[in-house]
């Protein structure tokens, strides 16, 4: 599903296996970056996604992802493996999956188990910048639906895109989720004044007004 010139959802629902988030493709020129992995049950439906939009020459050089969660991480060694790329999360939550943490990173929800992950890039604190092609991308800590949990804003088309997931949460203590942080980082998301908003379950948002009111209605229910 194409958003923007240079950005398509590629997994998730429909595209790839219910049970999978969202799965975001960027690219730069000859470089391109994937925002989460899924779950993995349906690699090879995904691969032929990124195929069917990815031109041949055309490298992945790293996987984002916004949190530990088994429906946004389970897919990433599958994905590495394929195309070389670096996995990034922040350090908070690199610890449950490089552990293979069954329950923190939600693997026993779905009823599969988390494989240990070893994770390429771990940001710690709250902003990183990634260089990629003649562009960058910004990762900001956001925690609250988990320790580690991470938004990335980009700008394409000279507009700001912001991939969000999870904004609607859920918040559970068996994922080590914090209502304070939560609500405190949805504020902070609302600071960056998205133009485009990508979210993990609830698809995409255009337009600031509809950004804000969907990401106010997590903070006031």
């Amino acid at each position: 599903m194409k958003i923007l010139q240079n950005l398509w959802q590629v997994g998730g629902g429909d595209l790839t296996a219910a049970e999978d988030a969202a799965i975001y493709l960027i690219r730069f020129e000859q470089q391109a970056v994937l925002i989460d992995g899924g779950g993995g049950n349906a690699h090879d439906r995904l691969v032929e996604n990124i195929s069917a939009v990815l031109p041949d020459g055309v490298r992945i050089t790293y996987l984002f992802l916004t949190h530990c969660h088994f429906d946004h991480a389970g897919g990433a060694a599958a994905l590495r493996d394929r195309y070389g790329c670096q996995i990034v999360t922040h350090q908070l939550d690199a610890v449950y999956l490089e552990a293979g943490d069954n329950q923190v990173t939600a693997a026993s929800w779905y009823g599969s188990k988390m494989a240990p992950l070893i994770i390429d890039h771990k940001i710690e604190g709250q902003k990183r910048r990634f260089k990629v092609g003649n562009s960058e991308i910004f990762a900001y800590h956001c925690p609250g639906h988990s320790p580690g949990s991470l938004v990335y804003l980009v700008r394409l088309d000279n507009r700001k895109v912001l991939f969000g997931q999870d904004v609607h949460g859920p918040l559970d203590s068996s994922l080590l989720s914090d209502r304070k942080d939560y609500v405190n980082s949805l504020k902070f998301m609302m600071t960056l004044e998205a133009d485009i908003l990508c979210e993990g379950h609830f698809g995409v948002f255009d337009g600031k007004e509809k950004i804000e009111r969907f990401i106010r209605s997590y903070i006031t229910s």
